[in-house]
């Protein structure tokens, strides 16, 4: 018997059950930047999320895609862990792909991507992912994290059980 997948709550009418695309650049995901922890972490969560880079082949075992309209319809959230002005097609971009909703993260928004989105009828969301993580109490640096405090009364998405 198959078990049912848990759906939990995100920022602003998320929810783990959306596909998300992290849009990073090969630095960001090759160093472990940014990106490369919001993808982590959404896949902790159990979403489906998919990396996006431009040049990077495979990262941790999964294929990465060049660009955005790779994804056409298999994205509902594209989040953007890029500088704005390295951001100029992501609204053109998010439209050819099928996606309804923008998660831009802390430094990633300007009013001219949010006046881009309104025209084009995109949802927007601002926030980081990782203040929906659940730092272990163990680590006591987990307070050193401006998303631990950041993110202090948001949604949490518990940690897998693995065994069960």
């Amino acid at each position: 018997m198959a078990r049912e997948k848990k759906i939990y709550p995100l920022a602003d009418g998320l929810s783990t059950q959306d596909t998300f695309a992290v849009l990073g650049d090969i630095e960001k995901f090759k160093k472990h930047k940014h990106a490369w922890k919001v993808w982590q972490a959404l896949k902790e969560f159990r979403c489906t999320a998919y990396p996006v880079a431009e040049g990077l082949g495979r990262l941790d075992g999964s294929k990465v895609y060049s660009t955005l309209t790779e994804l056409t319809d298999k994205v509902t959230v594209i989040v953007p862990c890029l500088l704005p002005e390295k951001l100029t097609s992501l609204v053109p971009d998010a439209v050819a792909a099928g996606c309804s909703k923008i998660w831009f993260q802390e430094q990633t928004w300007s009013k001219d991507l949010q006046e881009e989105c309104d025209r084009a009828g995109l949802e927007v969301i601002r926030g980081c992912v990782l203040r929906h993580r659940i730092y272990p109490s163990k680590i006591s640096l987990r307070y050193l994290s401006p998303c631990y405090w950041h993110g202090l009364r948001d949604a949490k998405v518990p940690l897998k059980r693995y065994g069960r």
